[in-house]
């Protein structure tokens, strides 16, 4: 279980995050939806660490996130393109993430056959670093290697987004087969598809938790009657 306890995000006088209790349980399929500048990157470097909180902590598997490292053995995420190491090959990144966790050349190489369509023949085998490839093959590259060491815990900033809609699609069908057990956060502007996959809804409104919402079929027309308000 992941929970947020009494966090604050200040940056000077500016609270960007307001979270005074937040708690996602083991195997959920998390949303989070909200305009430019309401918080949800924020939350997400939060919680993998990557800065401070003003205020409160948050826990993973009871254990504090910026006192202990047990929480990345288990789990992984891709925010944007600075997590991707531009200098290398798709084959050298995703090795070289397996190695992190103890993965051999040809269980890579297994783990990544199950993904051909979604690669669409234009990541693999192309002899170019990452940082030649488009937007949206350098988004293809991060999704896809944020699943390699089979983690727990999944941590994806606007996954939908660069990639054109037949692969949207695929990557939906991708996280829907997702072992049940795992815990996937997802925040995204596409209130179609955060709906359709994700079973809980947190809205967050500068910086604060507006709607916390059990995904029904009329969860989409919800949203968009706040967004449209």
């Amino acid at each position: 279980m992941i929970r947020f306890e009494q966090i604050v995000k200040k940056y000077g006088q500016q609270v960007v995050l307001d979270v005074p209790e937040l708690e996602i349980p083991d195997g959920q399929l998390f949303g989070l939806v909200g305009n430019n500048g309401a918080g949800k990157t924020t939350a997400f470097s939060l919680l993998l660490d990557l800065i401070p909180p003003s205020h409160g902590q948050i826990l993973s598997k009871d254990q504090p996130i910026q006192h202990q490292e047990g929480w990345k053995r288990y789990t992984s995420a891709f925010l944007d393109e600075s997590f991707l190491i531009d200098f290398l090959t798709p084959e050298e990144y995703f090795q070289f993430i397996g190695e992190l966790y103890g993965w051999g050349k040809p269980q890579v190489g297994d783990f990544l056959n199950q993904y051909a369509s979604f690669f669409n023949d234009e990541v693999l085998g192309k002899r170019k670093y990452i940082r030649d490839f488009s937007k949206g093959n350098q988004k293809k590259i991060g999704l896809i290697g944020a699943l390699i060491g089979d983690p727990e815990v999944v941590v994806l900033d606007e996954p939908f987004a660069n990639l054109d809609p037949t692969t949207q699609i695929r990557f939906k069908r991708i996280v829907e087969e997702l072992d049940s057990t795992k815990t996937i956060l997802i925040s995204s502007h596409d209130l179609n598809h955060v709906t359709e996959i994700c079973k809980r809804i947190v809205l967050l409104n500068r910086g604060k938790v507006e709607k916390d919402i059990k995904v029904s079929p009329s969860t989409l027309q919800e949203l968009e009657a706040f967004f449209a308000a």
